[in-house]
């Protein structure tokens, strides 16, 4: 999924499909939305985006109680209490720049995010500006607030500050509807090679990995529309 592979004398689509590969409690994630934003604003109306947001748990079998976030990195990565505040501050920092406040107090706790990625599913059948909507109201929740994607009541607010029926969004929590779904794409995508997140798949072809700045994303979109 190399873009640079993409074939200079093909023709670029009516529509830009975009599949947003990613997790809730991934602030990489966070950034990298708000940067692909900025850069399809600048693109302008010379380019219609269709932006599907798809599943990936960093931590699947995180348990119901979740962990604190030092003592996951630490764990995971090994990385020390600087290195991680140090790796905070970064993260701050380019959130800021791409207008994404995230919160500065304490370091937060890890939590499962399969509930979450349950209701991103059922609000893209409610249709792709209701899924984006929801996806921009958790990650602020989580990252901004500091609150639990894990939490119904956390999830079942963000459904319905976004205008989807929160009775319907607690139904849905309360059982296992569209579990089958969001595991299915899930291991979609782990056997398409993707392990790490935010992932950003243009045309079902041309990836771009990471939280890239706002410049990146705006030229692989220009030379895709070429």
């Amino acid at each position: 999924m190399d873009l640079n592979r993409y074939k200079k004398d093909s023709k670029m689509p009516a529509t830009l499909k975009i599949d947003f590969v990613s997790d809730v409690s991934c602030p990489w994630c966070a950034i990298g939305l708000a940067a692909l934003e900025q850069a399809l604003e600048r693109v302008g109306a010379g380019v219609q985006a269709e932006l599907h947001f798809q599943p990936f748990e960093l931590n699947p079998q995180m348990g119901p109680e979740g962990q604190d976030v030092g003592e996951h990195l630490t764990q995971k990565y090994g990385s020390t209490p600087q290195q991680q505040a140090q790796i905070r501050e970064t993260i701050r920092l380019r959130g800021e720049a791409v207008g994404f406040s995230f919160r500065r107090e304490g370091r937060g706790r890890i939590w499962n995010t399969f509930d979450a990625h349950r209701l991103l599913h059922w609000a893209s059948l409610e249709g792709a500006a209701k899924q984006h909507a929801l996806k921009k109201a958790l990650l602020q929740a989580h990252h901004g607030r500091g609150e639990s994607p894990a939490s119904v009541d956390v999830l079942a607010a963000a459904a319905s500050s976004v205008g989807l029926d929160e009775a319907r969004a607690r139904a849905i929590l309360a059982g296992d509807e569209y579990a089958a779904e969001v595991r299915a794409q899930e291991q979609f995508y782990l056997n398409a090679g993707i392990h790490s997140v935010p992932a950003i798949i243009f045309n079902d072809q041309h990836l771009i990995s990471g939280g890239q700045p706002v410049d990146v994303f705006e030229q692989a979109i220009r030379q895709l529309a070429a």
